[in-house]
């Protein structure tokens, strides 16, 4: 969790929500790094996960990321929890909380849908008070800037 801190903690120089998550192989190695770049990449899809689960994709050179683990900031969003469950995602850890937007448990729980074909394990609340330190910062500063 400490190396999605460090992508979180980079991605306000570029004005976007601070979110980072890598993707680990199964020992141990991270293969994917991303940060939120919705805002410096005006791309709606550039989501920390989704930009993770790409650079892990191609270090593999396989778009099955079984034995993997996606550990993330912040609970993933519909897009996000619905591409790590394609991607075959063995596992996934998260931070904080997202209770507008999270699709793992806030409001939906897209991976524990026993309707889809593949359902990743789910650690959370790892190192939630530090990553929704991040966000609070953010938005507080973000707010004052606004009005």
């Amino acid at each position: 969790m400490r190396w999605a801190l460090d992508e979180a903690r980079a991605a306000p120089a570029t004005s976007d929500v601070p979110v980072g998550a890598v993707v680990l192989d199964a020992g141990g190695a991270v293969v994917g790094r991303g940060r939120n770049r919705r805002e410096a990449e005006g791309d709606p899809t550039a989501h920390a996960e989704v930009l993770a689960l790409r650079e892990a994709s191609a270090a593999l050179g396989r778009w099955r990321l079984d034995g993997c683990t996606l550990v993330v900031t912040l609970e993933p969003c519909t897009m996000c929890a619905g591409a790590l469950v394609l991607a075959r995602v063995e596992r996934l850890v998260f931070g904080a909380f997202d209770d507008r937007a999270g699709a793992v448990g806030s409001l939906w729980d897209v991976v524990r849908d026993r309707r889809l074909n593949h359902r990743p394990q789910v650690e959370s609340g790892v190192l939630a008070e530090e990553s929704a330190a991040l966000l609070v910062r953010f938005f507080s500063g973000h707010r004052r800037a606004t009005t």
